[in-house]
């Protein structure tokens, strides 16, 4: 059986009101290009489809997955040159070869992402397909199991919006 990860429960979300105030970066690997760029158009149309204008949604281009660290890290810490985004979605695609590199590019955005994270200033949303096959990889990028992207929007605009009280203290 399988799962189509895009689906989620609107009504868990933020209300518009809200959304429309905030700020969302996404960060794509250009690497894989087929992939990443149908799930940053996933991100993308969510976001809007839940009131974040477009003009509040800024993408970011870099060569590939190991560079989504860097980029997220200049989204959380140039406050003087951009505007502060509420969330950061990071898009990639890995795809497993006859090498180790693949297990070094993943190992290297998994941490970086998780720093970043353990900051604590801005949550940076791990999007990045890592897969045996392209198949497995266009099945998550709007194929039979729905779209990565969308579920990292989901998941943004859910961490943007984390209380104090919504957490088991």
């Amino acid at each position: 059986m399988t799962t189509d990860l895009s689906q989620y429960d609107a009504n868990q979300l933020p209300n518009a009101d809200v959304l429309k105030r905030q700020r969302y970066a996404i960060v794509v690997a250009d690497w894989n290009s087929d992939i990443t760029f149908a799930m940053a158009q996933g991100a993308i149309d969510t976001l809007t489809k839940h009131g974040v204008p477009a003009s509040n949604v800024y993408l970011t281009h870099v060569p590939g997955t190991v560079e989504l660290t860097y980029a997220a890290a200049r989204w959380m810490n140039d406050i003087v040159s951009w505007p502060r985004p509420d969330a950061i979605i990071v898009i990639g695609c890995v795809i497993q070869g006859d090498t180790p590199h693949f297990d070094y590019v993943c190992q290297s955005v998994t941490q970086g992402v998780a720093k970043l994270n353990a900051k604590g200033y801005i949550p940076v949303i791990f999007s990045v397909l890592t897969t045996l096959d392209k198949q497995q990889a266009l099945d998550r990028a709007g194929g039979r199991l729905g779209n990565k992207g969308v579920e990292g929007a989901v998941t943004a605009m859910q961490m943007a919006n984390l209380r104090w009280d919504d957490l088991d203290r």
